[in-house]
């Protein structure tokens, strides 16, 4: 048997990782910038992470959410401190697709409706309605296309209160990430943040914050929705929660009921999962990795717009991107195989920087010595 061939891959084996570093095969170190597309969140094989789970597999890894999971409550009071969301409520799941999956569904059970207003340049995910809501056609399969997701222009205040004035009675939700990953490092304005959460209340919709990319510390506040001042009815997290662990989950305001059967999953909560998702917190704590996002986040943009050749800088904390003129489009595939860093990236020119939040500066200048020799080397070249 052989394997699904959906994936475009480098030519590169890690089989070894500890903190912003990663290891080939060949005892090659590179410097991880991507965090394995922002999911490693407190540094690769992190010492009280490794322990955490391995004292959890001596006890139990496993068994269904049919009994009481004490660890889930521990998991759901730590997150909630941590978060600011202590009156919210917790479903645990397994992936960010899940998560938002879950999210959409649960704010129609909430209100009857089916209308959701998603954004260009969008991504919430592969799964159903997650993926609808998706602003990829090429990954919309035919039995996924619905005329039930209105898509906007990102950021565009007129045209939302236009969809509201127009379509206010049928909107179940509307949902955002608060600073867009796959569409290329877009910041939602704060300003726009705070109109949907005025429209979602005049019109009885629902608010879902994606934020499964841009959430849990990366930009310097637990949510980059927070940036706002404003709540949501819904967030939903992934990528970082679990530095690696597959665990996924959506935080419910309280006006949001539960009942029995409305959500499940099997897998969703686990002991083990909550075990690595509740070292994760405890490390952002003991570490102040938020704080450390924040801090050099802010040294690392800082230097990144001192670069003339690069443009349009922007992020917040840890979530990074900026956009590449013509002459140097191979600079993610130059720093990969010629520099040893790893990079993100977003169609069609967009460099993304999505590193560990405890990414010390010695190493944020370790990377930008590599960044611009590798900008010099390619404007050497003949026909650059």
């Amino acid at each position: 048997m052989k394997l699904f061939d959906v994936y475009p891959l480098n030519n590169i084996t890690i089989i070894s990782a500890k903190g912003s570093y990663v290891w080939d095969q060949g005892g090659v170190q590179y410097l991880d910038m991507y965090g394995g597309h922002a999911v490693i969140s407190i540094g690769h094989t992190h010492p009280h992470w490794v322990k955490r789970i391995e004292d959890q597999l001596e006890k139990i890894a496993f068994y269904s959410n049919s009994v009481v999971i004490p660890i889930q409550k521990e998991l759901a009071d730590k997150l909630g401190r941590l978060s600011g969301k202590e009156d919210y409520q917790l479903f645990l799941c397994n992936s960010g697709a899940e998560a938002n999956e879950n999210a959409l569904k649960l704010a129609s059970f909430y209100n009857g409706r089916k209308k959701i207003i998603a954004f260009r340049k969008s991504f919430h995910g592969r799964t159903s309605l997650a993926v609808a809501a998706t602003d990829n056609p090429s990954i919309v399969a035919p039995v996924n296309e619905t005329d039930n997701v209105i898509f906007l222009p990102f950021n565009d205040e007129e045209a939302l209160k236009a969809c509201f004035a127009e379509q206010g009675k049928e909107i179940s939700s509307v949902i955002i990430e608060g600073i867009q990953g796959v569409g290329g490092i877009n910041l939602a304005n704060e300003s726009f943040l705070q109109l949907i959460r005025s429209l979602c209340d005049e019109h009885g919709a629902v608010y879902i914050a994606d934020s499964v990319q841009c959430g849990y510390g990366r930009s310097g506040k637990f949510f980059a929705h927070d940036f706002a001042g404003v709540n949501a009815d819904i967030y939903t997290m992934a990528k970082g929660m679990g530095n690696g662990f597959p665990v996924a989950g959506i935080l419910i305001a309280p006006k949001i009921q539960p009942k029995h059967g409305m959500l499940g999953t099997t897998f969703g909560g686990n002991q083990l999962a909550c075990a690595a998702a509740l070292a994760v917190l405890e490390v952002m704590e003991e570490e102040q990795l938020i704080e450390n996002a924040n801090t050099n986040g802010g040294y690392l943009m800082e230097q990144l717009k001192a670069i003339p050749e690069l443009k349009n800088v922007r992020g917040r904390g840890l979530m990074i991107g900026f956009d590449l003129p013509e002459e140097l489009k191979d600079l993610k595939k130059k720093l990969l195989f010629d520099f040893k860093v790893f990079t993100g990236e977003a169609k069609p020119n967009v460099i993304r920087l999505l590193p560990s939040l405890a990414l010390s500066k010695k190493q944020i200048d370790e990377f930008l010595t590599s960044l611009t020799e590798a900008i010099d080397e390619l404007k050497g070249q003949p026909n650059a």
